[in-house]
């Protein structure tokens, strides 16, 4: 099995993801990430390569960032230690002080028993799969073993948390003064950076999952449990909540009257917005296929095209590289801004929806208003062959004959799993319980004739 999945190395700390593992996988990446003409460049200058390394809260995030910091530091590259950081944070220092690449050791929204390992290229971006490729091929192969001075040090990034707040407030359209902004930290990575750029831009801030103990990141708090932000900011009277995820590359937000805006519905509003100041590249957003009917729905009414694309912000971002779009992201509330980012940021995107509320003198449910959310029922089928879910024709004309029933007002979207033997089923309709019908009737059908 590759080691490598949708994003990063990931998986049950000192289960599969060991100290060992984290050497060597910093290691083959020093060797492959160092090759390369500006890499050689350094060199030629005398000047050994740089990375980035910082981490989420977790306990585990302790060793393991020591093994990767280990691995590059024995490589011969200068490490920079961030400390705890979003994951977004790590990849805007990498561009911002030019170095050749960075990681980042973080599980994201996963419990706090699992880790991860995100390796960035120099800019800040994400590692395209050929290059992950070879950095797993390379974990087999010989190691950069420098002696005496050429060893790389490892030094602490002073001045990275400030480098990156007034990144942030300078990428602000507006001010946040008068707004009350109710922050749940998921006891993760935004504990400290988050509350403190919101107070900078003015906003009143109260501040829940925000004590972070190694082991209680995601535990009932945060982007994957919305209930207890809600609760939060109706108790507060506050004007809006913003949910964070335990590496804060998510945002998703709270109305004053405690309902759910999610990652459609901010897209929504900013695509709106930057359009009207002549900010949105082409008036295009990218989108994936499990973006609400009602998103596409609403950036028709306003002239904006929805260009879709897989599963998977790396995809989103793909697509936005490609076409030099400047805004893009999934329901789940990665969302870029990449004017400002080169990966989902959930603070820059909590600000600039928080500024929005303040330029425009709306509340977030106004703003939000823009959008009709589509009932959306998803089903997996589990024990299924998802390879034949494109292909069997029985299965393509239930799809057919749902997708003429709910003709303009609803979708259906089949989707095989990329890691699990199973189909996904989500149809949306103008009715949970009509969508529920034809979701449930697909789902039989597909059990039926793709079962193992």
């Amino acid at each position: 099995m590759p080691i490598f999945g949708t994003d990063g190395v990931r998986g049950l700390a000192n289960g599969p993801l060991t100290a060992d593992l984290a050497l060597s996988l910093a290691q083959a990446t020093a060797v492959v990430l160092g090759q390369g003409r500006s890499a050689e460049a350094r060199r030629a200058a005398g000047k050994r390569l740089t990375a980035v390394v910082a981490r989420d809260p977790r306990v585990s995030g302790e060793f393991l960032s020591a093994a990767v910091e280990a691995g590059l530091a024995s490589s011969g590259v200068d490490v920079f230690d961030a400390g705890v950081l979003p994951t977004p944070a790590a990849a805007f220092l990498i561009a911002d002080i030019d170095a050749d690449f960075g990681v980042m050791v973080s599980a994201s929204h996963n419990p706090a028993p699992d880790n991860g390992i995100k390796i960035f290229a120099r800019g800040g971006v994400k590692l395209p799969d050929v290059v992950e490729e070879r950095i797993e091929s390379a974990m087999a192969g010989d190691k950069l073993l420098p002696t005496g001075a050429a060893v790389g040090r490892i030094r602490r990034f002073a001045d990275a948390e400030d480098r990156y707040v007034v990144h942030l407030l300078g990428s602000l359209p507006h001010r946040l003064d008068g707004l009350h902004v109710v922050i749940d930290c998921a006891h993760g990575a935004a504990s400290g950076v988050s509350p403190e750029t919101f107070r900078d831009a003015g906003a009143r801030v109260t501040v829940i999952g925000a004590d972070p103990d190694g082991l209680n990141i995601n535990d009932g708090v945060g982007s994957t449990h919305l209930d207890v932000l809600a609760r939060a900011v109706v108790d507060a009277g506050a004007d809006v909540g913003i949910a964070h995820d335990g590496d804060a590359d998510r945002c998703l937000a709270i109305d004053a009257d405690g309902k759910v805006v999610d990652g459609d519905q901010i897209m929504a509003i900013l695509a709106v917005s930057m359009k009207s100041r002549g900010r949105l590249k082409d008036d295009t957003l990218v989108a994936t296929v499990m973006s609400n009917l009602g998103l596409h729905r609403a950036m028709t009414a306003h002239g904006i095209h929805v260009e879709t694309t897989a599963v998977g912000d790396r995809y989103v971002l793909e697509r936005m590289n490609e076409g030099g779009f400047s805004l893009g992201g999934e329901q789940s509330g990665h969302v870029i801004m990449s004017d400002y980012a080169t990966t989902g940021d959930g603070l820059l995107t909590g600000l600039h929806l928080v500024a929005e509320m303040a330029r425009t003198g709306k509340s977030l449910s106004e703003l939000a208003s823009i959008m009709t959310v589509y009932p959306q029922v998803l089903v997996n089928v589990k024990g299924v062959d998802r390879t034949l879910a494109g292909t069997d024709e029985v299965v393509q004309d239930a799809v057919a004959r749902a997708t003429a029933a709910l003709g303009v007002s609803g979708r259906v979207l089949l989707r095989p799993s990329g890691t699990e033997q199973l189909v996904r089923v989500m149809v949306e309709a103008a009715s949970e319980d009509e969508a529920r019908r034809h979701a449930d009737e697909l789902a039989d059908v597909v059990r039926d004739r793709l079962a193992l």
